[in-house]
């Protein structure tokens, strides 16, 4: 019969044995170039140069 401290012996097992998988998974290498591209994207522009030049020089459309 299982008792209270059988039960959350277990769970702790569980929940370390996904943290390894998370760190495993996170330090792969096969990961590191989406990473990577992720770590930049605060860095990117949201409007494409040429749009932002023609938004700049008042050439809008509207």
């Amino acid at each position: 019969m299982m008792d209270i401290g059988m039960i959350r012996g277990i769970g702790t097992a569980v929940v370390f044995i996904a943290f390894i998988g998370v760190v495993l998974w996170a330090y792969n290498s096969k990961r590191k170039s989406s990473f990577d591209e992720a770590a930049n994207l605060p860095f990117a522009d949201d409007i494409p140069a040429n749009k932002r030049d023609e938004q700049a020089s008042g050439s809008n459309k509207e």
